[in-house]
């Protein structure tokens, strides 16, 4: 009886020991760098009451075991575990940090180094890294300023609030990714603009910049052109403007040249002409629109007839005279030349005389071609075959009549012969059909019919690159033959004053293609433009840290 209380209470002893471990485990679940402890436990030596005996061939009795009675358990080891991390969380404190694996942080107390996995770390007033709980300054590796490498020979103090570790320095991207769905049935790839991406960049000197894309659909089934059409300063700047460059690819090249063409069918303009002998066009017209200087010549306020008279016999003049009108009431004759209108009263004559002053009283009258033509401020025009004529009405407005010479633009040709006023006269073949050749880049190649219509070829030598899908499964196929392209970023350039500008903080960037993808999204392209490589990380750049 006394034997089974003594193992009874050996087993109680231990367990409360174990419970001991657990319990100081717990308590410090929240301890920094804290290391756990196991509790093993071994058995009390046994009391052997009798031995055991072996089988008998004489009595023929099998053996026996010996009896033995065990005295109890007892504690046979408490184990830390100094090596293994614990669970790490946030804590929010700049310098807090943890270690992982069978590696410690290496503290000095100003005499002596020791090893822990506590990583509650502070700045102390001198900027070194110490234990919030001792003050042990952190020790580590530094680096030699001489040859640029790492220290591994001995430790020391880090002291990491210094001057050159305040900022890390910036770095230039020199990688981009372009990821994404291209859709065909997406609208923006078939409109003048272009679908539009946009990727952001640093420079060597943390400047941020943003590169502007425009895909646009080519005739061709599968293919597409990337253009670089601008790239914005943190300002939201065009480079070219900042820079002062005549043009974008003063300062960046991307890719190569590409023609980009388009055919399309176009018919004459209603009142265009093709003259297929001479191979000529030309368009009807009326006065003024077939005289050359009747902007020069024409006296303001006077309505000329549009049917022109020729000048000389013939078909193929080269003048015209044209007759104009101008009627002016009394009041305006007055109030416009300063005039005045008397009603004879038969010692003065009915008519216009001028102002004897500003005021009152009559002065010589107006009564001859050549006094009317000062009136008026008619130069340039001859008072004979009547050239000129006036006649004053009763109510005392007047009539003008003048006739002058306009020379007829060159070409002009008279429609069912002189007299009636209408022309042809000669025109571009681009106004002849309506087509806007304002940009020089553009060339266009005509093939006339003989009734006029053209089939008009415009090319377009563009700075894109064709962007190809394998047509059959959608995927990336290529970008002018190869997976990605570079935007080469020139050293130096000459500005628009003539002065060198340098661009060496710019570093080039090799943008990759190879993650886009030709698949139907609903009309909807989600293809962008991010900086850094595929793997997302490297080439990135950044700004001052």
């Amino acid at each position: 009886m006394m034997r089974s209380m003594y193992s009874g209470v050996s087993g109680l002893k231990t367990h409360q020991t174990k419970m001991d471990v657990i319990g100081n485990n717990i308590a410090n679940v929240n301890t920094v760098a804290f290391k756990s402890s196991s509790t093993t436990f071994s058995e009390i030596m046994y009391q052997n009451l009798t031995s055991a005996s072996g089988p008998s061939a004489e009595s023929g009795r099998g053996g026996i075991n010996g009896r033995q009675i065990g005295l109890g358990v007892t504690s046979g080891s408490t184990t830390v575990n100094i090596t293994s991390p614990g669970a790490t969380q946030t804590t929010g404190g700049a310098f807090d940090l943890a270690i992982t694996g069978d590696s410690f942080f290496v503290v000095n107390d100003g005499v002596t180094n020791y090893f822990t996995k506590a990583g509650a770390f502070d700045i102390d007033g001198a900027g070194n890294l110490v234990m919030k709980s001792t003050g042990y300054n952190v020790m580590g590796w530094q680096v030699d300023e001489t040859t640029g490498e790492i220290r591994k020979d001995t430790v020391s103090a880090l002291r990491i609030m210094q001057e050159k570790n305040l900022t890390s320095p910036p770095e230039a991207t020199t990688r981009g990714t372009c990821a994404g769905i291209l859709d065909k049935n997406s609208t923006q790839v078939n409109t003048e603009e272009g679908y539009l991406m946009n990727m952001n960049f640093y420079d060597a000197l943390g400047y941020s910049y943003t590169a502007k894309f425009s895909v646009k659909a080519t005739a061709e089934k599968g293919e597409y052109t990337v253009e670089l059409k601008d790239i914005l300063d943190s300002t939201g700047k065009s480079i070219v403007d900042t820079y002062n460059a005549n043009e974008l690819s003063d300062i960046v090249k991307f890719g190569s040249q590409n023609i980009q063409t388009e055919r399309k069918k176009y018919e004459l303009l209603s009142g265009m002409f093709y003259d297929s002998n001479s191979k000529s066009y030309h368009k009807q017209a009326a006065f003024p629109d077939t005289v050359s200087d009747y902007e020069e010549k024409k006296i303001p306020g006077f309505t000329y007839d549009p049917k022109v008279t020729a000048a000389t016999g013939g078909g193929n003049n080269t003048a015209v005279t044209a007759t104009g009108t101008l009627k002016l009431s009394k009041e305006e004759m007055e109030k416009r030349y300063g005039i005045i209108y008397v009603e004879g009263n038969g010692a003065t004559e009915t008519g216009y005389y001028h102002r004897k002053d500003d005021v009152t009283g009559t002065g010589e009258k107006i009564e001859s071609k050549e006094d009317w033509m000062e009136v008026l401020g008619i130069t340039g025009v001859t008072n004979t075959n009547d050239n000129f004529t006036q006649k004053v009405n009763a109510d005392g407005s007047v009539e003008f009549t003048v006739k002058q010479d306009f020379t007829l633009i060159t070409g002009a040709k008279p429609v069912g012969g002189n007299g009636d006023g209408l022309y042809t006269v000669p025109v571009t073949q681009a106004e002849a059909y309506g087509i806007d050749v304002s940009d020089t880049s553009k060339t266009y190649q005509f093939e006339v019919a003989p009734n006029g219509e053209a089939q008009v070829t415009t090319s377009k030598v563009i700075t894109a690159n064709v962007l190809k899908f394998d047509v059959d499964t959608g995927v990336f196929s290529s970008i002018n033959g190869a997976d990605s392209v570079v935007m080469d970023f020139n050293t130096t350039f000459v500005d628009k004053d003539g002065k060198n500008v340098s661009l060496q903080s710019f570093a080039d960037i090799d943008v990759d293609f190879t993650q886009t993808k030709w698949f139907d999204n609903g009309g909807t392209s989600t293809m962008t433009m991010e900086k850094g490589g595929v793997d997302g990380t490297t080439g990135m750049g950044k700004k001052l840290g």
